[in-house]
């Protein structure tokens, strides 16, 4: 079956913005820190004898992949709802693409899964976002504290770790395929753009984000019938009126 739908994966370090910006694309978007493993899988990867979160290993890739393929194929499935606080699973959900051409799915391990969602057909682009570390690591700490995820002492921890194993995640990211790209404000003429793409001018830039995403959304557009030229123009207005 041809696949309907195609997904734009958004990777990054831990508080960099990927749930912000995905959400501001309006595109339905599929947290993948849902697909954690749970906290008494045999098959966690471990450090000093406790289970190493931050590694690929604690993740449950295939089955991401999977989800993202019945999405791409049918528009909807059932998707794990995880618990942080509590290492495991505790739901399922509904999760319908509401018949967008393009979905984003965002996390930590996108840029994990960046070549097999490119072989089996399944991807419209893929970017791992980067700020300024110490912004990161702010972010982070409000976001985790605000959320109750740990105890504020290994939150902090966790954190500092976190800051410096950044630039490692992000070569990493990039050398599994993702494009790196920051969250920020760039100039018309940032080379990913194409020309039907360029809604600012050198007063009014338009973000990586949206530049990126609505650059996928015209590749895909001319590989499926999933879009027209009315939709895309629809996309720029709406992307390009919501600035983070």
């Amino acid at each position: 079956m041809e696949n309907r739908h195609r997904v734009v994966l958004l990777a990054g370090p831990s508080g960099s913005g990927k749930s912000y910006i995905a959400q501001r694309t309006g595109l339905p978007v599929l947290c993948l820190d849902d697909f954690y493993k749970d906290g008494d899988d045999p098959t966690l990867p471990r450090r000093n004898g406790q289970v190493d979160w931050e590694s690929p290993g604690s993740w449950d890739a295939e089955t991401a992949v999977e989800t993202i393929a019945r999405l791409a194929r049918h528009g909807k499935a059932e998707v794990p709802v995880y618990a942080i606080g509590a290492d495991r699973r505790v739901a399922t959900r509904p999760f319908d693409v509401a018949g967008s051409p393009l979905f984003v799915a965002e996390g930590i391990f996108a840029a994990e899964i960046v070549e097999e969602c490119r072989r089996r057909g399944l991807l419209a682009g893929a970017y791992a976002l980067h700020r300024p570390r110490g912004a990161t690591f702010l972010r982070r700490l409000a976001r985790d504290l605000a959320e109750q995820r740990k105890a504020p002492r290994v939150l902090l921890s966790r954190g500092v770790a976190l800051l410096r194993a950044e630039p490692a995640v992000l070569r990493r990211q990039t050398g599994l395929g993702a494009e790196a790209a920051r969250p920020g404000r760039y100039c018309a003429g940032w080379p990913p753009c194409s020309p039907a793409t360029r809604t600012g001018t050198r007063d009014q830039p338009i973000s990586f984000p949206y530049a990126g995403l609505i650059t996928s959304s015209m590749i895909f557009s001319r590989s499926s019938n999933g879009m027209n030229a009315l939709f895309i123009a629809l996309m720029v207005n709406h992307w390009s009126s919501f600035q983070p």
